[in-house]
């Protein structure tokens, strides 16, 4: 029996009517949903590029691809989040997937026939659906957990992620292993077929997914929605969102994080077409592991929640610190004598660990990163905008960086030196942020005037609610009405 209280008299007893948990319902299943589409989709466009140049012979086309996809991503994905609020999450990461097999397709043309305009043509579709891709993904990935397990989640999801370069590097590898492989060139068309098959079947993966108003969470909470009333309201919360000064601080980090898009220039320079499919494959093994620590250390529940994004962060600064200065001094010796390597050259392990060592700090700053945006609210349409926001601007450095590496620097000094003052730029105003910040769990529980105490969260109230709910309740907590919200989706 439960106790119902009326705001026109006394309170009453009615029965409790329990709901009853759906497999397809639950933060696993929805997880492992977005998971598989990462995994199809941008995980086997990661594939193709990190043989460098996305498998071509020279990288100049296909940097100048990527940084119209970027461009175009970067800008979709601040403007995403107010069409997922009003489309939904599910339709938007439809729409999200069906612009990548486009893309391969064109590599598969420029690589067989010389084909150059279907490579950019698919560069715009792929920007425009990656970027509705990135700005829901995001939320669900950091929306749909439970609050205590967002780091086990958010791993889960980049675990799928790094998943698809991993498989579509032993693709890769199985088809390019000969000896013909030894020297530089441009890996087999073969391979961007079954790259571009594979894409197709994201777009249905993807209508699997729930709303967050039927998700149910193991501990009884549910997702909360504040969407906004109208597009035009959906915009005005973005530009508010934009132009917090905790945001504004984050913009340099947000552009280091993937800046270093000279990786791929570096494999094409110094490694045979074999070379780069080994180093394709295997470097996914060390983004898994930097996935794994990171993520170990932001759900350890013997550390409060702020002391784990302090430790993150100083950990992702020395990551990066040992990561540069052992690429500079490679660089350097590379510039003076530059070598054209094979797996089995006794140089080989030397260059391969720069590209290992850069993958593995940034695949921890982002893991950071999107966890440090997590605990900014619980709210699942202001989480789509600091996705949005966080991957979009990720994109616009990305562009910025492939236009610039679509020219052959010498020694790749001008890449190189703009992506280290860069991250040096962005250590600062980070720390600024890292040290205001009250993470959502925290500020609910001291319920005092914080920086975010205008995301005052419910989930604590939700909790410590029974996991069942009365039946003339269902469609009113469902839309978020008891938070004094609005549910849209």
């Amino acid at each position: 029996m439960a106790e119902k209280t009326s705001q026109d008299g006394p309170s009453t007893t009615v029965d409790e009517v329990p709901i009853k948990r759906l497999w397809y319902r639950t933060t696993l299943f929805n997880a492992i949903v977005i998971g598989a589409v990462g995994f199809i989709a941008p995980g086997l466009w990661n594939a193709m590029n990190a043989l460098g140049a996305g498998g071509a012979e020279k990288p100049y086309l296909v940097n100048a691809a990527n940084a119209l996809v970027f461009g175009i991503l970067g800008i979709m994905c601040i403007f995403g989040a107010p069409i997922a609020n009003r489309i939904g999450l599910s339709w938007t990461l439809f729409f999200g997937v069906i612009g990548y097999p486009i893309y391969s397709a064109g590599l598969y043309l420029n690589n067989r026939y010389g084909v150059e305009w279907l490579v950019l043509v698919g560069a715009v579709t792929c920007g425009f659906s990656a970027g509705l891709f990135w700005a829901s993904e995001g939320a669900v990935a950091l929306g749909y957990p439970e609050p205590g397990k967002r780091g086990r989640y958010l791993n889960i999801w980049l675990w799928f992620r790094t998943g698809g370069p991993l498989v579509g590097g032993a693709i890769v590898l199985a088809l390019n292993h000969d000896a013909n492989a030894k020297k530089k060139g441009k890996v087999s068309y073969e391979t961007y077929l079954i790259f571009t098959a594979l894409q197709t079947i994201a777009a249905p993966i993807a209508l699997l997914l729930s709303p967050p108003e039927k998700v149910q969470r193991s501990d009884g909470s549910k997702v909360i929605i504040r969407a906004e009333a109208t597009f035009k309201a959906e915009l005005k919360a973005l530009w508010k969102t934009s132009t917090r000064k905790d945001i504004l601080l984050l913009l340099p980090v947000f552009w280091a994080a993937y800046f270093n898009q000279y990786s791929g220039n570096f494999q094409t320079y110094y490694f045979g077409v074999r070379a780069r499919a080994l180093i394709g494959f295997t470097s996914n093994f060390g983004t898994l592991l930097s996935s794994q620590l990171m993520s170990t250390l932001l759900d350890y529940k013997g550390i409060p929640v702020k002391k784990r994004i302090v430790w993150g962060f100083w950990y992702a600064v020395a990551l990066h610190i040992t990561a540069w200065v052992y690429g500079w001094v490679v660089q350097e010796k590379y510039t003076a004598n530059p070598p054209a390597y094979d797996w089995e050259d006794k140089g080989f392990v030397e260059g391969y660990f720069v590209l290992l060592l850069w993958d593995f700090a940034r695949q921890g700053l982002q893991n950071w990163l999107y966890y440090l945006v997590s605990t900014k609210t619980d709210n699942i349409s202001e989480l789509t905008r600091f996705s949005g926001i966080l991957r979009g601007q990720e994109s616009l450095g990305q562009a910025v960086s492939f236009g610039l590496n679509t020219r052959q620097w010498y020694g790749g000094r001008v890449p190189l030196a703009v992506n280290t003052i860069l991250l040096g730029l962005a250590v600062f105003p980070t720390w600024l942020v890292v040290r205001d910040h009250v993470p959502v769990e925290e500020s609910n529980k001291g319920n005092s005037a914080t920086p975010n105490a205008d995301l005052e969260s419910d989930i604590e109230k939700a909790v410590e609610a029974s996991a069942t709910i009365l039946p003339e309740d269902k469609e009113k907590f469902a839309s978020a009405k008891t938070s004094g919200g609005r549910g849209a989706v």
